[in-house]
Formats: structure tokens, sequence, C-alpha cells
């Protein structure tokens, strides 16, 4: 918004109405006095409806309020103003239940990698401050699609989230003709699940194969006239055909993640073509870095070797090109698209980025001009939110890493890939239980001192321990099996193995009553229970009418005579974090 538009004779520079209010360390919009004023921090914070809640504590469901369809694409209304203080809440909308976290040679070098949600919350972090009127001018910019139950029903900021990030190979936007495959409905050429922790100590971007071999689930979606249609799935098909292929939406694309991982997915974030030309353009360049000279005929790109800045159609073709890096597979160049990314990231988060009011506003509407994204965070307001909340985490514990795969079996001219199944469950399980592929310090020292204290005190002898063993998400036996361990190991001979628990747990806990603290001590002292572990609460009568304390084994069980304390070595998988420089070969 400038001066010529709001009927003043002379040219004002944008990037000289922000000013930086050393109380709030925001940048705020400042007219000239005959203009109207920009609205408080109060206004500010109006834009984007925030999300309320995620469904019961614990992660375990997401409840039943997402609705039905997906796919009728619109584009955002100016987000609503917030709750005045002092007005009652309205209760969280639920989420979906039931779904349980777990566990090529392309023709022609003509994909690209289009987006990240870590590029996406570093522009929107020093966006977000700008100040409501420009938010409302940003709103208009954003494409949203309607998933339906695929996705969350909103952005909770105090619990984990997934986002898928998907570039398709559509030649959508000006310029781009030349690029992707001529009538591709769009597939899903690249895509990234960035999962963050809960307690914001860690993310994970895990990118996903476009050539890898997976099952596609039936998926409702919404068409053009308003009417839902169920899009039959298909087994052991490419995962790019998730999207595009038969009318499947973003939506669908999230289910097969989910169908196929056990990690659910939250929300999503889709561009175009223009997304690297356009924001990397508006960071004055990236930093690259190659150990060979490049000079690829079909890309384009030429480089010497050593470090280099690309911006524009240049980065464009240094995150296509395939034939300068490894055995010019799709694999080798999902590790270069990995490298650039993390190059991406430090340039956003970077101090001369952040603090500089004109890179911030061509960041804003590159960033918002470029996205498609779910409803739940169609708002700038809520977009800000998913930034902030991904700018808490370090960038040394951001992990790029691919789902582990092998070649497929099935082929004499290996094309496709499948997944690598002494890898790739328990990298999975990870990103669903929130452990980090670097060593973080999770625990704040109350914390810390809290489980301390429970582990503290008597401990009764394993023959007088009482309980009662149920599988809450452990692998099927698993009770069972920690039966007999605890009977003929330990000498816990007063156990007993009732089946499975209500519900499914991520964690493995062990409840007791207010007199069984001793006998809860020995069983975690056994088992190598953490603190946290512990739940104080009552008893329950085992089938000797006795009473007894309860052992839910959660999906982190690992095995019956295994520490659950032991520490968590990540599989042997290739990663690299946001931090770290480093040169494609």
């Amino acid at each position: 918004m400038d001066a010529q538009r709001r009927g003043r004779g002379e040219p004002i520079d944008p990037a000289d109405q922000w000013v930086l209010n050393p109380n709030t360390g925001e940048y705020e919009l400042r007219l000239a006095p005959s203009a109207a004023q920009s609205p408080g921090p109060g206004a500010r914070e109006a834009a984007g409806a925030r999300g309320t809640g995620r469904g019961t504590a614990g992660g375990t469901g997401r409840g039943s309020g997402r609705g039905t369809g997906g796919g009728t694409t619109t584009r955002t209304e100016v987000p609503p103003q917030r709750r005045r203080r002092g007005a009652p809440e309205e209760p969280p909308p639920g989420r979906r239940g039931g779904r349980k976290p777990a566990q090529r040679k392309p023709k022609k070098a003509k994909k690209v990698l289009l987006w990240t949600g870590g590029t996406m919350a570093f522009v929107l972090v020093g966006v977000g401050a700008a100040g409501y009127l420009y938010l409302q001018h940003l709103a208009g910019n954003v494409t949203t699609t309607d998933v339906g139950s695929a996705g969350a029903s909103n952005f909770s900021k105090d619990e984990a989230f997934s986002v898928l990030i998907i570039g398709t190979d559509k030649r959508t936007g000006e310029g781009n003709e030349g690029y992707g495959d001529k009538g591709s409905s769009g597939h899903a050429d690249t895509t990234i699940l960035l999962h963050v922790a809960e307690d914001r100590s860690n993310a994970t971007a895990l990118s996903i194969p476009r050539d890898l071999i997976v099952d596609i689930p039936d998926c409702p979606t919404k068409q053009e006239d308003g009417s839902e249609r169920i899009v039959a799935g298909q087994r052991a098909v490419r995962f790019n055909r998730s999207l595009g292929e038969n009318g499947r939406d973003p939506g669908c694309t999230m289910l097969t993640v989910e169908e196929n991982t056990g990690i659910e997915v939250d929300h999503f974030m889709m561009a175009d073509f223009n997304a690297v030309k356009t924001l990397t353009s508006a960071v004055d360049g990236v930093d690259v870095c190659v150990e060979k000279a490049v000079n690829d005929k079909d890309s384009k790109l030429v480089l010497p070797a050593g470090e280099s800045k690309v911006e524009g159609e240049q980065a464009l073709a240094f995150v296509r090109t395939r034939k300068s890096f490894g055995n010019s597979g799709d694999l080798d160049r999902i590790k270069v698209q990995q490298q650039f990314l993390g190059s991406l990231m430090r340039k956003m988060s970077s101090g001369d980025t952040l603090t500089s009011p004109s890179k911030l506003l061509k960041l804003a509407e590159a960033a918002t001009e470029a996205l498609t994204v779910d409803k739940a965070i169609g708002s700038v307001g809520t977009l800000k939110d998913v930034a902030l909340e991904l700018k808490k985490v370090p960038t040394k514990n951001i992990t790029f890493t691919t789902v582990p795969v092998k070649d497929n079996p099935a082929e004499t001219v290996k094309a496709t890939v499948v997944f690598d199944e002494t890898k790739a469950p328990q990298v999975f399980d990870m990103i669903a239980n929130d452990v980090s592929f670097t060593e973080v310090k999770r625990q704040k020292k109350k914390e810390k001192d809290a489980e301390a204290a429970r582990l503290k005190g008597t401990k009764a002898p394993a023959s007088e321990v009482r309980v009662r063993i149920q599988n809450g998400g452990a692998v099927a036996g698993s009770a069972q099996k920690t039966l007999q361990y605890l009977q003929v190991e330990e000498g816990v001979t007063k156990s007993e193995n009732v089946g499975n628990a209500p519900a499914a747990l991520a964690k493995t806990t062990l409840e007791y009553g207010p007199d069984q603290a001793d006998q809860a001590r020995r069983l975690a002292d056994i088992m190598g229970l953490p603190g946290s572990a512990l739940k104080p609460g009552e008893s329950v009568t085992n089938s000797q009418g006795l009473p007894s304390i309860t052992l839910t084994l959660g999906k982190d069980f690992k095995g019956a005579g295994v520490k659950l304390d032991a520490p968590v070595e990540a599989p042997d998988v290739e990663k690299s974090t946001a931090d770290k420089v480093k040169c494609a070969s």
C-alpha cells in the first residue's frame, strides 16, 4: 500500500513506511499524518483464526469435526477479527480419530522442487509482524483447497504438527511452459513431510521419492460443481500418482502418506514453478556449493567448482538438474535439493533478511502468491503462527532425510523403489513420536527433577509386585511376551496379561494407587521406565480380587527385556541438518 494509491502525489518507497517498534520488536506501518494510521498490535494479531485444540491429551486421536470432501480451490477471505477480551471462547473444533501413528529412473530432468514448510515459515516470521492492513492484502494472495477429513480442522500451537510440502510438475505460472510434462495434471513430483515436535526441540523434513511404490487409498474429493466423488485407490503404484491423476487432490496425497507411513498429516502446502525463482530473487540469491564444475545442457545450469550464489532461473536450474550429481537419478537429486533448502532456510533466517523491511515485503508477496494450502491454515494470521512455531526449532536440530528405500525387486530394469523394511519403520516411528535425529536437550530442569522424584524411595521386592499388563499400541503379542519375561526372568510372578488397552498410547505408562508407589518404583526399575511414565492414580482389582498396578505398553515399547529409558539410536540413514553447509557431489 503506497502513497500514490492513497491519493498522495509524491512517490514513497513502501519499505520506508515500516518502522521498528522498540517496545514490541515488530515492524509497524507508519503513514503520514494526513493518512489513516495503522491499527495497533491488537488489530495485527487479529489476522487469521487460530487453532484451539487437537483432540485428547497424549495425541492419541484427532476427534471427529473435520468435515468431508476436498478439492475445491478458492481465494482466501479477509481474516476475521479475534475474540474481544472477556468474551466467551468457542469450543475447539474436534479432529478425526482412529488413524494411529506408526510405523527411478525418470525419462528427462524436467521436474523441480517447488516449496518447503521451512521456507514458508521463515518468510512469514518477519511478515507476520508487519501490520494488519498489509496482512489483509496478503490474504488475497493465498489460495486454499478444502481437503475435508484428510487434514486437521485447525492449527494448534501447543502440539506437534506435520505439513506435507508438495511440488507438482504442472505447467502453471507465467514463463513455465517449458518445465514439467506437457499436459500433466500435476503429479506429486517433489514431496517433503515436515514434522515439528511438540516441544519444538526438533523438526524432521522427510523427502518421499516420487517413484516409490505405495498403495493409494480411496479418497473423497470435492468437484468443481461442489459435488463429492470418491476416487478409487490403487495398489502398488508410483507415489507421484497420488496427486492429479483421476482428479486426486492434495488430500489424497496426505492420505497416501498416512496410509504408508503411519504418520498423521495435518496440513499441506503446494506451489507452482515460480516459487524457487521468486523467493531466491527476493533474498538476493542463495549460496550453493558443488564439488565439481557443472555444465548441464538439459537444465542449462553452469557453475564453477566451489561456492556460488544462485537466484531466479539459475536457482530453478540448480534444483532441477540431475545428470550433474551422483548417478543422475532422482534420489541423488533429492540430496541436492535438501542442501539447497538448508541454505535457503539459513538465508531467510539471517539477520540481513529478517531486519530488512524491503526484503520481507518481497518475500511476503512471493510466498503468498505461490501458495496453495488447506483451509485450516488458509489465513495469513495462521500461516504466521505456523512460521513462529517453526522458528522456535534451532536450525541445527532441523534434519533433512529421505524415506529409506531399495530397488524394486520385481523389476529387471530398475525404475522404481520400495520401502526398506529394515530401516523405514523405525524412521516413521521416530518421527511420529517426536524423536529427534540429532542430539537434543529435550527436558527442562523442573521436569527432570519431577521425574527423578517419582523414582526415588523404597522399592518393593519383585515377588510382591502385582501388575496387570495391557497392550496400548505396541507390536501385537508384546503384552504376553512381557508377562513371560517378568515372570521367568525378573520374578514378578503376580502379573497377568489382560489384553488390549481401551485406547492406543504414544508412550508406555504405569498407573498405581496411593499405597502402591513402592511396587511401581520396582517395576519401573526392572523395565527401565522413565519417571514420566509413572502415573499416580487408582489401583485396579486383578483376577484374584487384589489391588494391582496397571502397565500399558505404548507405541514406544521396544520389546520384552529392552529398557525403555535406553537411548534411542537413529537408524543408519543419510541425513543432514539445516545449519550445515554441504557441497553437492
